[in-house]
């Protein structure tokens, strides 16, 4: 099965702040950058289209044409607990130098580590195996399109973050 990979359009947050689930607004250039990701789905065509129920993704679903793609929360952002809408160089808690050192396994305080967040990315694409769809799309998150790739075997976890989908970027695996 194909799956298209869409990462949502870049958001109105300062750069550097932890926002993973945090529903956080789109930038004003979020007409242009949808027109953009429109034009390289063009063409193709899905059995099925989901989205991560973050308003992030389902603006951009509902600009490309799928106002009712299913929304599942297993494909939200990773969840950075405490954390969340902190700038990281000014998030106090000592975990954070934990997180660093090694954020696949260690959760955010309050949150979920990566190896967390690959789980329930993988659980929902085990579920999707299943089908019998031949494309379908996702209208996800940057974490969300690395996990799929590792589960889909073009990275490796220790490479996981060395190529993140650009936002409104495309990406296309096999499953």
């Amino acid at each position: 099965m194909k799956v298209t990979l869409i990462r949502h359009t870049s958001v109105a947050v300062a750069s550097g702040t932890c926002y993973g689930q945090t529903d956080v607004p789109l930038r004003d250039t979020f007409e242009q950058e949808a027109f953009n990701t429109l034009q390289a789905l063009a063409g193709m065509h899905f059995d099925k289209v989901y989205t991560s129920p973050l308003s992030r993704c389902v603006r951009l679903a509902t600009y490309c044409g799928y106002p009712d793609a299913e929304r599942d929360k297993r494909l939200m952002e990773i969840n950075f607990g405490e954390w969340e809408m902190q700038r990281f160089e000014e998030i106090k808690d000592p975990r954070i130098q934990l997180w660093y050192q090694d954020y696949y396994h260690v959760a955010a305080t309050g949150g979920e580590s990566f190896a967390m967040q690959y789980q329930r990315v993988a659980a929902f694409l085990d579920e999707l195996r299943k089908e019998n769809y031949t494309h379908v799309a996702l209208f996800v998150h940057g974490g969300v399109i690395v996990c799929a790739q590792i589960y889909a075997r073009i990275l490796k976890p220790e490479e996981a973050f060395e190529q993140l989908t650009p936002y409104g970027g495309v990406v296309e695996i096999e499953i």
